[in-house]
């Protein structure tokens, strides 16, 4: 991932220190993530990801085959990125780069995606396959349970909250990936 970032810095004409000062963390932290002696947070993930205007997941190494007409990601091959505190995590389901992302969300007793309401540039649908999960968009919030989805415009302002005992697991789906 370090490599990758650091090609999308550069091809942007940036400076460790003025991306840093863009995604708000420290030019150490930039340095030590593009020559893979750290892994940043999912929330600073999602500030790279933003300021260098791309999906979360195509910082990662691409899972090739991008020309096949079918791509496969085996379940031991995964993507996986994880919040800051634990509470969350994503692993990406679909292959490559392409015009849909899906991910397989894993949202620990008690957690949160994120700290804060936060948005992107698409348009989402989730399923809870396992546990109930919170949507809260804006000042209002739906309780899933098994089974149940939602879709919603992801330039509204959200996250997913689990105020359960149990884990919940779900699936999104997003598009255009921006995740």
């Amino acid at each position: 991932m370090g490599p990758r970032i650091r090609a999308l810095r550069e091809a942007r004409g940036w400076t460790v220190t003025a991306f840093a000062q863009t995604v708000g963390v420290s030019s150490g932290m930039i340095s030590q993530v593009e020559r893979g002696l750290t892994d940043p947070s999912l929330e600073t993930l999602r500030r790279i990801a933003q300021a260098l205007e791309v999906p979360i997941f195509s910082l990662f190494q691409d899972d090739g085959g991008g020309d096949e007409p079918v791509r496969v990601v085996r379940g031991d091959r995964r993507m996986f990125v994880r919040s800051p505190h634990g509470d969350i995590t994503y692993s990406r389901i679909s292959a490559g780069p392409g015009r849909l992302e899906v991910l397989e969300g894993m949202l620990e007793a008690g957690g949160t995606s994120s700290d804060e309401l936060w948005s992107h540039p698409s348009e989402e649908c989730a399923v809870v396959l396992a546990g109930r999960l919170t949507l809260q968009v804006g000042d209002e919030e739906w309780v899933l349970a098994e089974q149940d989805s939602c879709s919603f415009d992801s330039r509204l302002p959200h996250r997913y909250l689990n105020p359960t005992k149990k884990p919940c697991r779900f699936l999104l789906a997003i598009t255009p990936p921006s995740y």
